[in-house]
């Protein structure tokens, strides 16, 4: 198995050291808990949007698919959902807060950058082996990461998943931000005491 595919088949759990230096980290009373709110909440945003529609593909542990998603926030990136999580992973930073705070955004983003490249590239290659052209007519429209302004006009044409639906297949994400803001709160606790 190449990192790549390490690192895809594995990217729910590959955070797990990140978590542990951000929670053994975090201190109360600091000045960004709003900022990492927002974050987190335009994170899950984003995330909920993509979701909608590129549905419960999107937790597969292989890489590929049976069909090209090009609508929705697709349209404006070709990666919303790894924005969604490094806009949460930022909020979560935020929140617990740390002396060395930028640091551990530093470290964050170094550790994102670097799963994300190779992620991307594997996908990306993937991709292209699978729909040729159209994939490549995509990736001529549609950056990688900075969404473009106005959506591309695609031939896809799928509509989004119901809200409720959505939230089924966005669950585990929702329940791990939830679980990992009460870790920080009951830290915080601890530290009071």
């Amino acid at each position: 198995m190449n990192i790549g595919n390490f690192f895809f088949k594995y990217r729910s759990y590959t955070p797990i050291p990140l978590a542990a230096v951000i929670l053994y980290n975090a201190q109360h009373a600091n000045a960004y808990v709003v900022f990492g709110l927002v974050c987190i909440i335009l994170g899950e945003s984003i995330r909920f949007w993509a979701v909608s529609y590129a549905g419960g593909i999107t937790r597969t542990t292989t890489v590929g698919a049976a069909m090209l998603c090009t609508a929705g926030p697709f349209a404006h990136t070709r990666n919303p959902l790894y924005i969604g999580n490094m806009l949460m992973y930022n909020g979560i930073v935020l929140i617990a807060g740390a002396s060395n705070i930028f640091a551990i955004l530093m470290l964050t983003w170094l550790f994102f950058v670097i799963q994300y490249f190779l992620i991307i590239n594997l996908e990306e290659q993937t991709l292209t082996r699978i729909f040729g052209a159209t994939y490549l007519d995509y990736t001529k429209n549609v950056p990688r990461i900075f969404p473009r302004l106005f959506r591309w006009k695609s031939n896809d044409i799928r509509q989004p998943m119901t809200f409720l639906k959505t939230l089924r297949t966005e669950k585990r994400t929702l329940q791990n931000v939830v679980i990992f803001l009460i870790i920080i709160y009951i830290r915080y606790r601890l530290l009071e005491q």
